[in-house]
């Protein structure tokens, strides 16, 4: 029935003529026409996004559906943020922000259980703050839109507060993990006799991988965390950029520390190296930051044997086939394209959720 007002407890609904579920936002204030609030009712606040992944149909004709899916989710879920994203290597999908990283796992669950996609998850990335030679400054979610070494000062990352709970027995692995990880040890106090707590200071970006995995593998499931993101620090970090035959792989570059860079360079060219096909000519596959190469590996090419109907006869006409075999291998480097298989990238992308 109609009404002139609502009371608290009440609920109720209004007609506004909004034709796009997406202008009307959790926390927007309802004013008359006639007579106009001056000023939006306070204590909201719009929710940030801390963590971001790539959202990639794993068929290129579910793209509407995953489109369709997340507007759907957004409508009772403001903090879902997602955008339009292209990659060559996996076509179209959406870049999507979470308030962390349950959000996004239930976020994930619920398309592929509700809605029946079967979706490519990127490496989580977390949001960086780039302070730019010209004054600026910006945030950058996505590896491939992070400004030139020489338009940035620096680069800040979030830190968060973690405390981890385990038993005594564990303390010694969780420490390991939290100096691996790059955690600044804070305090350690015994909650009871048995059990103790420990404080870090940690980057968020290190515990978007497997942290939480390793915690429950190191503590054999009994350790558990909490976390609160405390702000911003700025961190040798680098662009980790993966060349296959010369050309860089977009969906594959990362941003690391500097510390960490070999490690991770080293760990996704001997994968690639073990998953590509192999051509008919030599390919590089290389870690690169900037225009150095920091880990490389080569991937044989597959050997024709042209001289096997040569029987005997004049050595010169070995040397002019091999030659010419050399010649055509060249002019098919320089054209030949490398497609990477989307199990390969499947593969990377979990071993770089691993390594990072």
């Amino acid at each position: 029935m109609e009404a002139d007002e609502l009371h608290a407890g009440e609920v109720g609904y209004l007609s506004a003529s909004i034709r796009s579920v997406a202008d009307a936002r959790v926390g927007d204030t309802i004013t008359h026409f006639a007579k106009r609030a001056e000023s939006a009712l306070p204590g909201y606040s719009e929710a940030t996004p801390m963590v971001f992944c790539g959202l990639f149909p794993l068929e290129a004709d579910q793209f509407e559906e995953l489109r369709e899916a997340l507007g759907r989710l957004q409508l009772n879920d403001a903090a879902l943020k997602f955008e339009p994203e292209s990659s060559s290597a996996m076509g179209f999908g959406f870049r999507c922000g979470f308030l962390g990283l349950l959000h996004m796992e239930i976020v994930q669950e619920r398309l592929e259980r509700e809605y029946n996609l079967n979706l490519i998850i990127t490496a989580p990335s977390v949001v960086y703050r780039v302070n730019c030679s010209n004054n600026e400054t910006v945030e950058c979610s996505n590896p491939s839109l992070l400004p030139e070494p020489g338009k940035r000062r620096s680069i800040e990352e979030p830190y968060v507060k973690i405390e981890l709970l385990t038993p005594k027995d564990y303390i010694g692995p969780i420490m390991e993990l939290g100096q691996e990880r790059r955690g600044e040890f804070k305090e350690m106090n015994y909650i009871t006799e048995n059990r103790a707590k420990l404080t870090y200071m940690l980057p968020l970006a290190e515990m978007v991988g497997d942290f939480f995995d390793q915690l429950k593998s190191r503590s054999k499931g009994y350790a558990s965390m909490e976390y609160s993101v405390v702000g911003y620090r700025v961190s040798d970090l680098v662009k980790l950029d993966i060349q296959i035959n010369g050309e860089p792989v977009e969906a594959l570059s990362t941003i690391v520390h500097k510390e960490k860079a070999y490690t991770v360079g080293r760990a996704l060219t001997q994968k690639l190296k073990e998953l590509i096909p192999r051509q008919m000519f030599k390919i590089p596959i290389q870690a690169c930051i900037g225009a150095k190469v920091i880990a490389s590996e080569a991937l044989s090419a597959i050997r024709k044997d042209v001289l096997s109907k040569c029987y005997g006869g004049d050595i010169s006409r070995k040397k002019k086939l091999l030659k010419k075999q050399a010649e055509g291998k060249k002019r098919m480097k320089a054209i030949g394209r490398v497609e990477v298989p989307q199990e390969a990238f499947m593969a990377v992308l979990k071993l770089e959720k691993e390594v990072l």
